[in-house]
């Protein structure tokens, strides 16, 4: 307990005085599609507000939701949830063959019944023990019982441990079916249009979605306890009519688990830094900021960063991360890297592939690679017809 004390000590120095941006479920699935970086776990450990770093030290963040699309989201859920979820139990019943019966309705959300608890950590602390306390009960009665109606909760608030540090979790909702088996619902803003959603947005949801399932087996202690099919639900088309569908999620949950499962923990990280390190974004009276561009720059070249260019779609500093690794394999890709185990820069590589360098005993096989792809590069290059070289044009007016 002491060493967690201390732990949280140092990650608030690192932050500053401003308030933490909590993890998620969103920022713990990019986290895991990258694990060995370190920079990225300090920040979000320290509920560094990572977007607006990225802006500080000039490379602001290429993504991120519009107000207007939160804004309908929100709508959007109001509607699915309203009357004590009607909407969305139809949905289950009518779409899915989900019937929960007359479920029962409880909001564990901070705009619920704990809305007037406790600030902060506190205020957290007991709506995850009234959580814990209602789902734990919910799953017990049902399975007891499965001529039973279901429930469903409304934002309770679950817990897991990312990389030693506990991480507080919202799903949407919670929907206990009769018979004791939970399932995640996560309401979504993105259309399924024609019967078909971006692939990409659903790609996302689907691993997020993945965090709370993991989350929610670790707190009731049985991994058949909660399906391994979360439902989505999005408009459908360009209206606000609601549509539900099942996305099963057993792949993202064993990557989610072996990843997690990888990652350094917190205070091994911080016990690499140097004490005095600072990425405090608060400003001071006139409105300067506490740190300038620069030192903010140089404190996160003490965080070793391991960019690919999946962090683009994924990270809010991934422009800066990019910029600092120009002229390295890793800005290449992860297969590139791997690949290439032990030869660091894109310059090596070609003295490497062209003989011009020698290599470290640890780059031996990458640069036998290297030395096999030129020469084929090469042979193919040479077997290719020269290219044809076309005739004058014919002058205007001429035969």
């Amino acid at each position: 307990m002491r060493h967690e004390g201390k732990t949280e000590a140092r990650l608030e120095r690192i932050r500053g005085a401003v308030i933490p941006r909590r993890h998620n479920a969103r920022t713990i699935a990019a986290l895991t599609s990258n694990p060995g970086c370190g920079r990225r776990a300090v920040l979000d450990a320290a509920g560094v507000d990572k977007d607006g770093l990225a802006g500080r030290v000039g490379y602001p963040a290429g993504f991120g939701q519009s107000p207007f699309a939160i804004v309908r989201g929100n709508v959007f859920e109001k509607q699915v949830k309203a009357d004590g979820c009607t909407e969305l139990l139809r949905l289950l019943r009518d779409q899915l063959g989900l019937d929960l019966g007359p479920a029962s309705y409880r909001d564990l959300g901070a705009s619920g019944e704990l809305a007037a608890g406790a600030p902060g950590e506190a205020g957290l602390d007991a709506r995850h023990a009234a959580s814990v306390e209602a789902l734990t009960e919910a799953a017990r009665d049902a399975a007891a019982d499965p001529s039973a109606g279901g429930a469903v909760f409304d934002h309770p608030l679950l817990r897991l441990d990312v990389a030693g540090q506990e991480v507080s979790l919202e799903p949407d909702l919670v929907a206990v079916q009769p018979g004791g088996v939970c399932h995640i619902v996560e309401i979504k803003s993105f259309p399924v249009i024609d019967g078909q959603a971006d692939g990409e947005k659903v790609a996302a949801a689907a691993i997020q979605a993945a965090v709370y399932v993991l989350a929610l087996r670790r707190l009731l202690g049985r991994a058949e306890a909660v399906a391994h099919e979360v439902v989505l639900v999005c408009p459908k088309d360009f209206s606000n009519t609601p549509v539900a569908t099942k996305v099963d999620v057993r792949r993202q949950l064993l990557i989610l688990e072996h990843q997690l499962a990888r990652l350094t923990r917190i205070d091994s990280l911080l016990d690499a830094l140097p004490d005095d390190l600072r990425l405090d974004l608060a400003v001071d009276g006139a409105g300067a900021p506490v740190l300038d561009a620069a030192a903010l720059t140089t404190a996160l070249g003490q965080l070793a960063a391991r960019y690919a260019p999946g962090c683009l779609s994924t990270c809010e500093l991934a422009f800066f991360c990019r910029h600092e690794a120009t002229g390295r394999t890793a800005t290449l890709g992860i297969g590139v890297r791997e690949e290439l185990g032990g030869v660091e820069t894109v310059a090596d590589a070609l003295g490497l592939a062209h003989g011009t360098r020698a290599p470290d005993d640890d780059q031996a096989e990458a640069a036998a690679m290297l030395r096999t792809t030129a020469r084929v590069y090469a042979e193919v290059l040479a077997s290719l017809p020269a290219p044809s070289r076309p005739g004058p044009a014919p002058l205007e007016g001429g035969p």
